[in-house]
């Protein structure tokens, strides 16, 4: 006999103590990815009730009758157009009931505000459900494992196809990488894919235009896809033909300080020294303005999430989290490097999820 999935339950379960730890009677969870986390339902429209009591409801519009049925067996769905407001009405008189203040805009809260029963309070929440999302549980461990190896066999077919060379421009080889992760099963990307070459490499969220890409052009290829909910982050620079000097040793800088990065990745380790195993290595190569952002974010159901290593970064590691390592060294009008892993943090040493070569590789 099979196993109930309680992921969910469980998921809702945490946050419950962690509201009633705030004297908080009743969470309203308009952020879709939040109602994903703590529902399974994955349409566009939805909300959802948490009370400190275990009790949950949830709401989406008719388009997801079935849909819903099917991914949320354990709440009976409140079908209304608005869903913040039917989810709200809910609220029992007295009751402290939070709204998630990160990501409410203005227009909402002002509805909110209008439709909220008399002796309701509505109360700002930040970082409750964010701080659940932190640890991963093996589900969902194991689609982004799924992920990320799609996505390093992506890659791999592009280049063994020689899609990535000289005459070709950066928008066709971003093509041809986004068609091989939708047939390996990808939904979409998890952000636009970046194909940086040449003097573009230098721009760290450069895109994919018409540049022809040239012989002895550095190629920065940042990717990703998103598949079952979960999302996928790498990078890996290259060469196409001979480089000069100065570019050969920006790779190799930015390849020991991602080195130093990976190694420092281990459970205990405070964000700011993850971070600053990355920079050191850069700026003792005197490197250091040319290291213009942090060293890494979570990577889960949002392809962008907490933790983050940054100079300014807060807390530690923790086994089952998911962290970037992905240093970048970048020379304006002349060529830059990023090389990037998706590493889970494990007891151990952490699990590099996108094992593919960082040595040069020449095309």
């Amino acid at each position: 006999m099979a196993l109930a999935d309680t992921r969910f339950e469980d998921r809702r379960r945490k946050l419950s103590t962690k509201l009633a730890e705030r004297r908080i009677d009743d969470m309203l969870v308009t952020h879709l990815t939040h109602v994903r986390y703590l529902s399974g339902f994955s349409g566009s429209n939805g909300a959802m009730l948490v009370s400190k009591d275990r009790t949950a409801a949830i709401a989406t519009d008719g388009r997801y009758t079935t849909q819903i049925a099917e991914e949320v067996p354990d709440i009976e769905a409140t079908i209304e157009r608005n869903v913040a407001v039917a989810m709200l009405s809910k609220a029992a008189d007295g009751h402290r009931v939070g709204f998630e203040a990160d990501y409410v805009s203005v227009s909402l809260l002002e509805k909110l505000r209008e439709a909220c029963p008399d002796g309701v309070t509505l109360v700002p929440v930040s970082g409750v459900i964010e701080d659940i999302r932190l640890t991963k549980d093996n589900v969902e461990l194991t689609r982004l494992t799924e992920a990320a190896e799609l996505s390093v066999r992506a890659l791999d077919e592009l280049l063994s196809a020689g899609e990535l060379r000289a005459g070709r421009t950066e928008r066709e080889v971003a093509a041809d990488l986004e068609y091989r992760m939708r047939v390996l099963g990808a939904e979409r990307v998890s952000f636009d894919t970046i194909v940086a070459s040449g003097p573009n490499s230098a721009k760290p969220h450069h895109g994919a235009g018409d540049r022809v890409i040239a012989e002895g052009d550095l190629v920065t290829i940042d990717f990703g896809m998103h598949r079952l909910g979960f999302n996928s982050d790498m990078t890996r620079t290259f060469a196409i033909g001979e480089i000069g000097s100065l570019e050969r040793e920006i790779y190799q800088v930015t390849l020991t300080a991602q080195l130093a990065g990976v190694k420092a990745a281990v459970t205990g380790a405070k964000l700011a020294d993850v971070d600053k195993a990355c920079r050191d290595v850069i700026e003792d190569a005197g490197y250091r303005e040319y290291f213009v952002h942090s060293t890494g974010h979570g990577v889960g159901l949002d392809v962008h999430e907490a933790p983050s290593a940054a100079k300014t970064g807060d807390g530690t590691l923790a086994e089952g989290m998911t962290l970037t390592i992905e240093p970048g060294i970048y020379i304006p009008g002349r060529a830059g490097v990023r090389i990037e892993d998706t590493l889970i943090i494990t007891a151990a040493a952490p699990k590099v999820i996108t094992d593919y070569t960082k040595d040069l590789t020449v095309l």
